[in-house]
């Protein structure tokens, strides 16, 4: 990435990562999932976005002026209809009847043990030991190139989806199984987690490369869901022992290579956020307030280096948005701007923007979006 090239978005999304004193607040990208948004903040015709999902899609980003984009999906929308999801095929997380995973049953928490350790261990292990460095090196850079390129000038892309660090299984084996499991098997399932990082610290290496050969922009925002609307999926205690030591030393080539690391926060993490923050991670993005997530005891704290976080604020998704009047929309991204640092803020939605918002509540997001980063906290009134 040459920094000369960028656009005036792109550079006020730099500085911002960078932690510089600019006045304007950049805004990250918005994933409107209803198709007749997307459309209507593109300046589309109804049904472009299903004929052509890439161009109408990368026109809303643009139209909208957005600054940073880390995940570009441009055809994740199609995997809703305009009531949400519609005929989605029910798997191991949502309603599955029957869990199958390579011939085993899952149906009690001995049928978790028996498969990881009959295929998942066998599995990490054989790819530790034909992982090949510059080929995950040139995959990341032409990736970032290419996604870089189709963005365009004026919209900075950063990191997402190429750090690994070990995740919680209940995306294969389903909530029940996988949580009794984890309970009753923490010597296997810390052997998971050991195993996952064992690959992830050499997948990060090559991360760690990447931004180094190629120059990328130093933020990488790192995404797993580990809590419902009360508190962390499992005992925080319990990740204290088998996960958190795995997840550091994960983490340590990316976060050492001085790339800036953020979380995606689904549910309430606040025990999960000073023990991240101990980690080394610099930030957090997609705050679900409703569910205890304090925004303003969270943006007054520091990086374990005594730094202002970065923030990625966002107006509730789950909440305001679809339920709120557009003076809502306003005074909640008053208060994001108000309260979030100093340094280091970004502005967007709090997670994806499911049908059912009304027009005018994402007409004045939008409007706000543009104010603050044109008058920055000077539009504050």
């Amino acid at each position: 990435m040459d920094p000369e090239t960028l656009g005036e978005n792109a550079r006020l999304a730099l500085d911002t990562i960078h932690q510089k004193p600019v006045k304007e607040i950049p805004s990250a990208f918005l994933l409107v999932m209803e198709h007749s948004m997307i459309e209507r903040l593109a300046g589309a015709q109804p049904g472009d976005y299903v004929k052509e999902p890439e161009k109408t899609y990368l026109g809303m980003l643009r139209n909208v002026g957005t600054c940073l984009c880390d995940q570009y999906i441009p055809r994740n929308p199609l995997s809703m209809g305009q009531h949400g999801y519609e005929n989605k095929r029910k798997e191991a997380t949502t309603g599955a009847e029957e869990i199958l995973v390579d011939g085993i049953l899952i149906d009690s928490p001995e049928a978790v043990v028996e498969h990881t350790e009959k295929f998942i261990f066998p599995a990490l292990v054989k790819a530790v030991e034909e992982f090949d460095e510059d080929d995950k090196v040139a995959r990341i850079l032409e990736k970032e190139r290419s996604t870089q390129e189709e963005l365009g000038p004026n919209m900075l892309k950063s990191g997402y989806a190429f750090v690994s660090f070990p995740c919680l299984r209940y995306g294969r084996y389903g909530y029940l199984n996988y949580f009794m499991a984890y309970a009753l098997y923490p010597e296997a399932m810390e052997k998971d987690f050991s195993l996952q990082a064992d690959l992830a610290v050499l997948q990060n290496r090559a991360a760690a490369r990447a931004y180094r050969e190629g120059n990328l922009p130093p933020l990488y925002r790192l995404d797993h869901d580990m809590a419902d609307s009360k508190h962390t999926l499992v005992d925080i205690k319990s990740l204290d022992r088998i996960w958190f030591p795995h997840f550091e030393r994960s983490i340590a080539p990316v976060r050492d290579a001085g790339v800036k690391l953020i979380w995606h926060c689904d549910g309430n993490l606040m025990d999960m956020v000073p023990r991240l923050l101990e980690c080394g991670l610099k930030g957090f993005q997609g705050f679900q307030y409703e569910d205890g997530m304090d925004y303003e005891r969270i943006c007054a704290m520091k990086s374990r280096d005594g730094e202002d976080l970065i923030i990625w604020g966002g107006v509730s998704v789950t909440r305001t948005l679809p339920m709120g009047t557009p003076d809502d929309v306003k005074n909640e991204m008053k208060w994001l701007v108000e309260k979030g640092p100093k340094t280091g803020l970004f502005l967007a939605g709090s997670s994806s923007i499911a049908p059912g918002v009304s027009w005018e509540n994402l007409e004045t997001m939008v409007e706000g979006l543009d104010y603050y980063r044109t008058h920055g906290r000077d539009g504050i009134e």
